[in-house]
């Protein structure tokens, strides 16, 4: 397939407004309504920490203890609570989420810890089996039986929100239940609320954190899913987690809950916009209007700065140089992609805290001038910025990056060489199911690889050939 790049952008790609309102509320295993409303939906076996995490986060940032009731010290914790809570009897703030698994284990262990008691007992749903790290099984089979459960919870969510804008689905790719039945979910809710957004947190498998050999099966798979179904996928990488635990934050031995802790700032970041109010701000289609100038794609590499490690203090306050000059480094990516490597169709920069847009705006100028061959030059104003006066717990400033970028190719590379290794081989195989599906998987997934590398060699259209070509026409023809 060839592209036919022009210097003009569609009208629709950037700059353009797109949305109602400036609340939104979201459905999600984690999920949120405000003005609009999003649902959110975790999914997969680590689902405990990530959740502690997330929601503590949150959590302290609206001021909403373990027990949903409100014990903060300002107005504008409580303008956009109702984005991610759900105002119950009593005061109590209720988060809008469906916390799914196909084993009861993990929804026992949420139940029976500090977090239990913030839900309602409707937002868990789980099965007996599990999906043995097996896509298939949590696509087909086990995950089958029980998504139309989960499609009940996620409705009543979804009722409960006064203008729903969509859903966010939090999940691993490594596993059976995240990426086979999240990605079954995904379709699901896809065909029922074809016009709502739907966003995906996905957890990019690596060796180096799990030894399950089936990952790379499954997220290839998953991403051959994603890509039809997913309008805008943050790809976290555990590759680059690691990486940052072991050679930013000098851990000696990461722990799942120093990679959650990466996540979950990232993940606060990147809703900051939805759930407190600022000088320039973006909602969920905002966001996919202006980050995704072409459908396929959606796939986000996120970053945050300043990196600490869990449990620490910053020792000092940063500028908005030094933010803008992390956000930008390779090292505070959490894809393991090099973006020097490739170029930047569209980004989106988040800041928080108090500070100038004027100097922000500044500052990035700076970058786009110092680096103008990392970004494409046929999209025009493709920096995107949200400030927000609210900054994160135990931070003055911080900022959340978003970088479309065909650097990304290196992961799909990645997970692709691993999946062609043991699909040669057919190892494993009779585990899973029609071998034609694999051979599909794989063929969109190097597709996507390839339509990343043909944008990044991509130049504009001089202007004289524009003009030569509109000179061409017929004489009888009329310009419109």
């Amino acid at each position: 397939m060839g592209w036919a790049v022009r210097k003009r952008a569609p009208k629709t790609m950037l700059g353009t407004e797109v949305g109602p309102g400036a609340h939104t509320s979201c459905l999600s295993a984690q999920c949120a309504v405000a003005g609009l409303a999003l649902v959110g939906v975790p999914l997969d076996t680590d689902l405990p920490s990530f959740c502690f995490q997330f929601w503590e986060v949150i959590g302290e940032e609206h001021g909403i203890d373990w027990a949903g009731s409100y014990r903060g010290d300002s107005a504008l914790q409580l303008e956009r609570v109702s984005v991610y809570y759900n105002e119950a009897h009593g005061k109590k703030y209720v988060p809008r989420a469906v916390l799914v698994d196909l084993e009861p284990g993990t929804m026992d262990s949420i139940r029976s810890s500090r977090l239990g008691a913030l839900f309602q007992p409707d937002s868990f749903v789980h099965g007996n089996s599990g999906a043995g790290n097996n896509w298939a099984k949590g696509h087909y089979t086990e995950g089958a039986e029980l998504v139309e459960s989960v499609l009940d919870a996620v409705r009543a969510e979804a009722e409960g929100c006064d203008c729903l804008q969509g859903f966010q689905l939090v999940h691993s790719l490594g596993g059976g239940t995240g990426s086979g039945m999240g990605t079954l979910l995904l379709g699901k809710i896809r065909e029922e609320y074809p016009d709502r957004i739907l966003n995906s947190f996905s957890v990019m498998p690596s060796p180096k954190v799990s030894d399950t050999v089936v990952e790379p099966y499954n997220a290839v798979l998953s991403v051959h899913q994603l890509l039809q179904n997913s309008d805008a996928c943050f790809c976290i990488d555990n590759e680059a987690l690691y990486d940052i635990c072991f050679r930013t934050l000098r851990l000696a031995t990461p722990t799942y809950g120093d990679l959650n802790h990466l996540v979950s700032l990232t993940m606060s970041g990147v809703t900051t916009s939805l759930r407190f109010p600022g000088q320039l701000n973006a909602d969920l289609r905002k966001l996919a209007v202006n980050m995704v100038p072409f459908p396929r794609l959606h796939f986000f590499m996120p970053g945050f700065a300043p990196l600490t490690a869990q449990g620490s203090q910053q020792y000092r306050a940063l500028s908005v140089a030094e933010l803008t000059q992390q956000m930008f480094d390779a090292r505070n990516t959490m894809a393991a992609c090099d973006p020097r490597r490739g170029r930047y169709l569209t980004v989106a920069c988040i800041f928080r805290g108090r500070m100038s847009t004027k100097e922000v705006d500044a500052q990035l100028l700076a970058v786009q001038t110092r680096s103008s061959g990392c970004f494409v030059e046929w999209i025009p104003n493709n920096v995107k910025v949200a400030v927000c006066d609210i900054p994160p717990r135990g931070l003055s400033m911080a900022a959340t990056f978003i970088g479309n970028s065909t650097a990304i190719q290196e992961l799909f590379k990645r997970i692709s060489e691993q999946f062609t290794a043991m699909f040669r081989r057919k190892a494993f195989l009779h585990w899973y199911m029609d071998i034609n599906e694999f051979s599909e998987a794989e063929s969109n997934i190097q597709d996507l690889v390839s339509e990343y590398q043909q944008l990044q060699d991509a130049a504009a259209v001089p202007e004289e050939e524009e003009v030569g070509g509109e000179a061409e026409r017929e004489p009888g023809d009329k310009g419109h």
